[in-house]
């Protein structure tokens, strides 16, 4: 009786708060108190009449109304509009993510009428900021038809349907026989579209290139790349100004910079490197100190500002990795070739030289232009076995190099830098590109050589050009970690604790002084990955921005990137900032700040891509595998399945909630765990169990897995 009595009170004060919209939306230059209202909804009773004071001071606080004058109300014309991109979850209400807010807009799925997930739109606020859950409504689409939509299509007599690869995306896209391009059942094409009639379920499109049959491997990567708005070929007028780049160094230039060619340098990289942006260097100095050389690709000086090779390599902001190929930022030619620090070539480089103690303390540094040549290519594993033998090329400098490294990363997490351990699979494949081997990647001593002088180089540079002291402040972008949300370290607490780990703190710094704590207790545990996984969700996303907060996972007040400038655009634009600070000419970039949001945003279309190409090699690897049990382990659980990595080939499937039919299974969000409603049965992240691969799509790039009774 109490229920129904209060879900009738929900009802009434739904009912009346609409009316009260309603009439000053009908009113918008009135004010009206309350008797006013109540006398315009025909409401006598006194505590109707109260409760129609109380929902006018509710609307108040929503910013659908504002109070003019003490008891009187108008109708709130301005209202909060933000842009962003939506972010379609089930049930069909959606998320605005935009980076005007520190959290995001709730948008309810009515709210959501010929809005696609992905589409950029403009939305109002109907609920107060002030509020812990803001919501809103979208009021705009904006350039839904510039959007470019990959999928497969089904062509009949008349027309065709395109089917989307995005499983976000819930409508097909209707393309008239005239728009076909010649495209056959089981084409995978790129589409836009072009109308979206007020009668019409679908919007209607049509197709901008036919990439092939659905079942090519070459033309999953180009959708991979299509459905992320990333081009996988140069405008000719870019390769051909790239064409034109000598790689001869002239005697004029090199006489303007720092000679080191009889200086001993090497690279160390992955096998596959095709593109070598750093190098190290290594003299010994008569004061028992040393000076060791970060060495940087000098693209800056082959790429000017508003060339056709510039105007490209911001449009894509990054190179891409996906597994079998690279879409890199700038042609090959430059990236590849000219630019590269390839050994036994004289390269022209961007330098920050360090003389450092025997303790790795940096007494002095050193920022400018320099010619180098490289005496050896190591790679990583050549780099490792000198490190574990000291035996090989250039052995006593490579173990010299190793030893600071190790003091420096010692001195960064002491400081409060997080001590993440990566590892990635990689993928062996065969002649005809098909994977044959999945292989696990850990950083090793060679790897963690090369990271710590790079870091240290970034700190330097954000550190030299952002400094505080100067008189006018220099703009630069800046990349930046900001401190972890602490209702999302809780949740890791309650994660952790599963393990029978506890994971207390006092403060932002010693959330990472506890987590590396963590991480070395756990470093020879089977769920060590995993744990580290949770903790990287727990942290802001780190990204470039002029405004400068420091880097909270490295522990560094400053850093800004400067190492990589032939895969990343940042890198480019803080050498040319570093090149006018140096010279004393800083030039005002007006879009820095655009920049620095546009490559974030190309950086993490970049990382989508590479997430969709390992799941489709995955998904490839195990195609021939269905009926096939395997061992694995829990990484993550959702409201509508489970998600298991296998042992045996690292690779990942879903165990769905509707499959587990001996229960009703449903997702305990505050226990961070499936159970089952009758039999209370538990599955929650780390748990050891046995799966049958039930089915593989390559084209959904999924792999479907269900537990063996």
């Amino acid at each position: 009786m109490g229920n129904k009595k209060k879900k009738s009170g929900q009802k009434l004060n739904k009912r009346i708060r609409e009316d009260i919209v309603n009439i000053f939306k009908d009113n918008p230059n009135s004010s009206f108190n309350y008797k006013q209202i109540s006398g315009f909804l025909d409401i006598t009773d006194k505590a109707i009449r109260k409760l129609v004071f109380h929902i006018l001071l509710d609307l108040t606080d929503d910013d659908v109304l504002v109070e003019t004058q003490r008891g009187k109300f108008k109708y709130s014309q301005v209202r909060p509009v933000f842009e962003g991109k939506i972010d379609i979850i089930r049930r069909g209400a959606g998320y605005l993510i935009t980076p005007e807010l520190d959290t995001d807009i709730f948008i309810p799925a009515k709210y959501l009428d010929r809005v696609i997930h992905g589409d950029t739109v403009q939305a109002e606020l109907t609920s107060s900021k002030a509020k812990k859950k803001i919501e809103g409504k979208v009021v705009a689409v904006i350039g839904q038809t510039d959007r470019r939509f990959v999928g497969t299509i089904e062509v009949n007599r008349n027309n065709g349907f395109i089917i989307l690869d995005d499983p976000k995306i819930d409508v097909d896209l209707f393309i008239p026989k005239s728009k076909l391009k010649n495209a056959v059942t089981g084409d995978k094409v790129i589409a836009r579209i072009t109308d979206w009639p007020e009668s019409a379920k679908s919007p209607f499109a049509e197709i901008i290139e036919v990439l092939g049959n659905v079942e090519s491997h070459d033309v999953q990567m180009k959708s991979i790349l299509a459905a992320q708005g990333i081009s996988y070929e140069f405008p000719e007028e870019v390769l051909t100004e790239a064409n034109k780049i000598n790689f001869d160094l002239t005697d004029e230039e090199i006489s303007n910079r720092l000679d080191l060619r009889s200086v001993l340098t090497f690279t160390i990289d992955p096998i596959d490197a095709k593109d070598f942006d750093d190098a190290i260097s290594l003299e010994y100095l008569e004061n028992g100190n040393v000076k060791i050389g970060v060495h940087i690709a000098d693209v800056s000086h082959y790429v000017q500002p508003g060339s056709a090779i510039d105007k490209e390599a911001l449009e894509r902001g990054n190179s891409v990795y996906l597994v079998d190929r690279v879409i890199p930022m700038l042609p090959e030619h430059l990236s590849n070739g000219v630019c590269s620090l390839r050994p036994h070539e004289e390269k022209f480089a961007f330098s920050a030289i360090f003389e450092m103690t025997d303790s790795g303390s940096v007494v002095s540094e050193w920022f400018g232009k320099t010619v180098i040549n490289s005496n050896r290519r190591f790679t990583y594993e050549e780099a490792q076995e000198i490190i574990e033998t000291g035996t090989g090329d250039y052995a006593k400098e490579i173990l010299l190099v190793d030893n600071f490294a190790k003091k420096l990363r010692a001195e960064r997490l002491g400081r409060g830098g997080l001590e993440i351990m990566s590892s990635e699979i990689r993928f062996e494949l065969n002649d005809e590109g098909f994977p044959i081997a999945v292989h696990k990647k850990t950083s090793k001593d060679a790897n963690k050589l090369v990271e710590e002088f790079m870091l240290l180089a970034n700190r330097r540079v954000g550190q030299f050009v952002g400094n505080t002291k100067r008189k006018t402040k220099i703009p630069l972008i800046y990349r930046i970690h900001d401190k972890p949300d602490r209702e999302k370290v809780e949740q890791f607490r309650v994660f952790v604790s599963k393990f029978g780990k506890s994971f207390n703190f006092k403060d932002d710094h010693d959330i990472a002084v506890q987590m590396n704590q963590l991480f070395k207790e756990m470093k020879d545990d089977g769920n060590f990955n995993m744990v580290q996984q949770m903790a990287i969700k727990s942290m802001a996303k780190a990204i470039y921005d002029t405004e400068n907060i420091g880097h909270y996972g490295l522990g560094f007040d400053y850093y800004a990137h400067f190492t990589s400038p032939i895969r990343r655009y940042a890198d480019l634009m803080v050498h040319r900032i570093l090149f006018e600070t140096l010279n004393n000419t800083p030039v005002k970039h007006k879009d820095l700040s655009d920049i620095a949001n546009h490559i974030s945003s190309t950086e993490r279309r970049a990382v989508e891509a590479e997430r969709a190409s390992k799941k489709y090699f995955q998904a490839q690897f195990l195609n021939d595998r269905v009926g096939e049990r395997f061992q694995g382990f829990i990484t993550g659980i959702t409201d509508w399945g489970i998600y298991v990595e296998m042992y045996e080939n690292y690779c990942e499937g879903m165990v769905t909630l509707k499959s587990m039919k001996w229960d009703n299974f449903q997702f305990d969000e505050k226990e961070y765990a499936i159970v089952g409603r009758r039999s209370g049965e538990t599955f929650t992240v780390g748990d050891e169990v046995d799966v049958v691969l039930t089915r593989v799509s390559l084209v959904k790039k999924q792999i479907d897995l269900e537990f063996v009774d």
